[in-house]
């Protein structure tokens, strides 16, 4: 059984927003009964990115297929079927946000045969559409490894392509039962063959009780297939059910494995105890500017 984490440190505890902003910004995701993976996952700067004006936005949600040990989306064997108005009113929240940069992801749909890659493809053709000059970030599942699939969302030219190894090899079993880290590398390995102008971006958890070698290794194995951009972020545990944290990282910790990173080759390394996958993405924008592809 793994030991038991000490308090909350210092360097976790997030500033309150102002509430003007974040209200503005649910009263738009409320109005067009949408989700976003700030609210279902528990993310610890939703203040933030809502006081920014930004949100990622949850498709095919609220509730996944799997059931990660890790993960505040709610699990549902049999979730609803997919809303073919969703793609339009996707595109209508980015138009009156007046977003630049907006991050697209899901919940894992296993029940469907292309893991919801097609609807990907429709909220990007309808974000294409309405405001053709916003950058879009897709945050994909690992389709089941479905080939096709992971087509169809590139063929919808996103210009990041964002799938989470999430921890290390030796936790998977532990922490994401369902996935396969190999599964995963080759996920992203493909999305750069198949469209060598795709930046691939992939995101760690940290504080689940992996050693700085595993890490190191992964960030490795991670550059091998030439992924352009890493995140890392101390894991919290969402709920008393849900797995504990082992341990608080350190911020000189995040900030040597940042060093690594961009020695090792990666475009950008955003690492940090409150870092997620999706924070501060809008910067991309910048790394596109200086390594234009």
């Amino acid at each position: 059984m793994p030991p038991k984490a000490s308090p909350k440190p210092e360097w976790l505890r997030v500033k309150a927003p102002q509430r003007e902003r974040v209200g503005s910004v649910k009263d738009i995701l409320r109005d067009l009964h949408l989700n976003t993976v700030c609210e279902e996952a528990s993310c610890p700067n939703i203040g933030e990115c809502f006081q920014a004006g930004t949100a990622t936005f949850l498709i095919m949600g609220p509730a996944c297929t799997r059931a990660c040990p890790y993960c505040d989306i709610d699990f549902d064997k049999t979730p609803r079927g997919l809303d073919p108005t969703e793609p339009d009113r996707l595109a209508e929240a980015v138009y009156r946000l007046n977003l630049t940069h907006v991050v697209i992801t899901s919940v894992n749909r296993d029940d469907l045969e292309d893991g919801g890659a097609s609807q990907f493809a429709k909220c990007l053709n309808a974000l294409h559409h309405k405001m053709p000059q916003t950058t879009i970030e897709v945050l994909i599942p690992d389709f089941c490894g479905n080939i096709d699939a992971l087509k169809t969302v590139i063929r919808a030219r996103p210009q990041v392509l964002n799938h989470n190894i999430e921890t290390v090899p030796r936790l998977y079993r532990s922490v994401r039962p369902q996935g396969n880290y190999q599964r995963s590398l080759n996920l992203l390995k493909l999305a750069r063959e198949l469209e060598p102008q795709i930046y691939t971006k992939s995101g760690l958890m940290a504080g689940l009780g992996e050693t700085d070698g595993e890490v190191i290794e992964v960030m490795t194995d991670l550059r091998a297939i030439n992924c352009d951009i890493l995140t890392i972020g101390q894991y919290l545990q969402p709920s008393p059910k849900h797995l504990a944290v082992v341990e608080f990282i350190p911020p000189h910790q995040f900030d040597r494995w940042q060093q690594a990173g961009l020695e090792m080759g990666f475009l950008q390394v955003v690492a940090s105890p409150l870092t997620r996958s999706s924070y501060h993405a809008a910067e991309v924008q910048k790394l596109m500017s200086t390594y234009p592809r």
